[in-house]
């Protein structure tokens, strides 16, 4: 009505002559007429050079802010004209340019509410709230402060229907907003509905509702109770028979009648005896070998259990070579071959049962007189099996070991576990039988718990490094050092290297203890560089790490970001286990600027293709010939050669274990590079080692002074 009444307006001719002719009296007497015959609140004219006509009580400023919400486009929407809102037009006045706008505009206060709450046909209330210029909320009476919870509301609710707590109760609300004349001015229009109002046609239903539930709640007892009277005994009974089923008990019920009861008793009975045949297939799958059905070790187990412990013996029977038997004759022939091994022992020992331990062992029991008994035993029936198998048009040479032990042993590993570990025991001293050593297998659980602590010593600093000089023959100095680790243990004491390396690198802690070592070794060459001693520092390497690149990738990022000299020593025995993969990291190591230094050379399998294609820089001769070498003349020839070789290769000589000044002596004479050995010093924590380093600059200083005299 509002866009009506302005368009008409703004297209009279009459009026546009006003307008174009600035005619004040023409255009207020047009909107005076105009703005009654509608019942409008507002209406004037806005010029185009921004002055208001028909609208006295606006100020400059109001009418600039008006003239430039008009000028950017904006047609319709709510404007507030000092502290209150309207409903606005705007049509502009085209004579025949633009030469203003004629504005009409209803205000939006309680009576304009209540007629827009009378459209609806539900009980609305109705209010509009609106915040000029991002300032605080205005309610639709300029007197009127907003309810915070109606603010709260229009902040959050966003779109849809929400509740709303009112002094009324609770209300449905909907908060939607309205097209506002400005920018920076916002303006939502917010409609209740009482929830009680809503509810009020619902009352008589929930009251019918609750008057059929009572009733239907009536009929149920009395159905129920006459129903239980027909089905309570029969239900008691298959409830009991339930329990002894689930007590793994059998269980049967004797349907009473012909109905459902009877045949739910019918059923229960089905259900019981299949139970019954599923749980015996079970238990005997349980203790079968699948492949072989042969007893299992679950069933071994159960007839020890069964068997009294006296004199009870546990042999466990390995086919030496099964790996490659089955790869030659396939899974099903080797299967094949177990059968007839359990076979022969059944012949030769009928009284006893045979089941399959693992994929390659059979285990049995019998009882014997002592240790020597058993083992003669063993040896017969070890003697009975190691015969050729046919099978089909194929005869299978087979080799077997055997391990024993005894039942009533107080080693706290199970005696079917013994068993097998005396039968690695047997193969591992090369012995067709062997009883199981305590002693030899040792504690695997104070091995783990040594790991365990090893890495809390690592963490607590009770691991430390230990720094060997090693001494450059030729210009009589010390040129480098060795970082070795060395363990304290509070309640162990001295911890071998030997011990808990080796175990670090079977239970994969290696690389946790490698990284460790690499660090605190870059950590305390750089206090060497800082007290005036730049030294390569050389460190071992497992050959476990020669097996994993992004370890190399870890150990070359960390040496370059401490700007380190390291050499890091590896044996051929590492690279002999997987060559192309440790070699390959060896050259990558290298091109990183990492020295790479052979150790223990001559110790292992030591070969010669190999030494060509590891691209080495130093080669260490291991101590075991060269503390000899002056009293050992194949030693000796022994080391000249391997110095002669390894120079002819371009690789420093590093000798070890240097114990006298004569064996200093031979290895200088045969033009050996580096000497290392408690005759140079022992292995020294680094502050000691920065002392040994300035006393011995200190002993260099002399002799180069002395020698200048002399030459003097």
């Amino acid at each position: 009505q509002l866009s009506e009444g302005a368009g008409l307006l703004s297209r009279d001719s009459g009026f546009r002559e006003a307008v174009a002719s600035s005619d004040a009296l023409t255009i207020e007497s047009s909107l005076r007429t105009l703005q009654a015959r509608l019942k409008l609140d507002r209406a004037f004219l806005v010029s185009i050079d921004g002055a208001i006509i028909g609208a006295p009580d606006l100020s400059e400023t109001e009418a600039a802010a008006l003239w430039s919400v008009l000028d950017s486009g904006a047609g319709d929407g709510v404007l507030r004209l000092g502290v209150v809102p309207y409903q606005a037009v705007a049509e502009p006045v085209m004579a025949p340019h633009l030469t203003g706008w004629v504005v009409f505009a209803d205000r939006l206060d309680r009576t304009e509410m209540k007629s827009l709450e009378q459209l609806a046909s539900i009980s609305l209330n109705a209010t509009v709230l609106s915040r000029p210029g991002g300032g605080a909320w205005r309610s639709t009476d300029p007197g009127e402060k907003p309810d915070p919870r109606l603010v709260g509301f229009v902040e959050d609710a966003g779109t849809g229907v929400r509740p709303l707590d009112t002094d009324q109760g609770q209300a449905l609300a909907l908060a939607h907003p309205l097209k506002v004349m400005g920018e920076t001015s916002l303006a939502v229009l917010v409609l209740r509905y009482p929830l009680q109002l809503a509810l009020a046609p619902y009352y008589r239903l929930t009251l019918v509702l609750a008057l059929v539930a009572l009733a239907g709640l009536g009929v149920l007892i009395a159905g129920s109770w006459l129903l239980a009277r027909s089905i309570t005994r029969p239900v008691s009974a298959l409830d009991l028979a339930a329990g002894r089923l689930r007590d793994g008990e059998d269980a049967h019920v004797e349907p009473a009648t012909r109905d459902e009861i009877g045949r739910l008793a019918e059923s229960f009975n089905a259900m019981a005896s299949g139970i019954r045949d599923r749980e015996g297939r079970i238990a005997a799958m349980a203790l079968t070998d699948q492949e072989t059905q042969l007893p299992n070790r679950r069933a071994l187990e159960a007839s020890i259990a069964r068997s009294g412990p006296e004199g009870l013996f546990i042999v466990a029977f390995g086919v030496d070579r099964f790996l490659q038997l089955r790869a030659a004759v396939g899974y099903r022939l080797a299967a094949t071959v177990l059968q007839r091994l359990a076979g022969r022992l059944g012949e030769l020992a009928p009284d006893v049962i045979c089941a399959r331990l693992s994929s390659d062992r059979l285990v049995m029991m019998f009882r014997a007189g002592g240790p020597n008994e058993a083992l003669l035993r063993t040896s017969r029936l070890l003697k009975g099996l190691s015969r050729p198998v046919r099978i089909q048009d194929l005869i299978i040479e087979v080799g077997l070991t055997a391990g024993l032990a005894l039942v009533d042993d107080p080693h706290p590993a199970p005696p079917v576990e013994r068993a097998s570990i005396a039968l690695d025991q047997a193969r591992a001293a090369h012995s067709p039988v062997a009883l199981f050593d305590a002693d030899a297998y040792g504690d695997p659980g104070s091995r783990l718990l040594l790991m365990s602590e090893m890495l809390e010593a690592l963490e607590s600093g009770a691991i430390t490094l230990a720094y060997q000089p090693k001494h450059d023959t030729r210009a009589g100095r010390i040129s480098g050092v060795e970082a070795l680790i060395r363990w304290n243990h509070p309640v162990r004491g001295f911890v071998s290297p030997g011990m808990f390396v080796t175990l670090a690198e079977e239970t994969g802690l290696i690389r946790v203890l490698t990284r460790w070592t690499l660090e605190r070794a870059l950590i305390d060459q750089k206090g060497f560089r800082k007290s005036g001693h730049d030294l390569p520092v050389s460190v071992n390497l497992s050959g476990r790490m020669l097996g994993e690149s992004d370890f190399a990738d870890e150990a070359i990022a960390m040496i370059q970001r401490a700007e380190g000299r390291i050499c890091l020593e590896i044996t051929e025995a590492a690279v002999i286990e997987n060559p192309e993969k440790a070699l390959g990291i060896i050259d990558r190591l290298r091109q990183a600027g990492i020295a790479i230094s052979i150790d223990d050379y001559g110790s292992g399998p030591s070969s010669l293709a190999y030494l060509k294609r590891i691209h080495a820089d130093e080669l260490k001769i291991d101590k075991a010939f060269v503390m000899s070498l002056d009293r050992n003349g194949r030693d000796a020839l022994l080391v000249k050669s391997t110095i002669d070789l390894g120079h002819s290769l371009g690789l420093r000589i590093v000798a070890e274990g240097v114990e006298t000044a004569e064996a200093l002596a031979i290895l200088t004479g045969m033009g050996c590079d580096l000497a290392q050995g408690y005759f140079i010093a022992r292995p020294m924590p680094a502050s000691q080692l920065l002392v040994f380093l300035d006393e011995a600059e200190d002993r260099a200083k002399g002799r180069d002074e002395a020698s200048r005299k002399a030459a003097g």
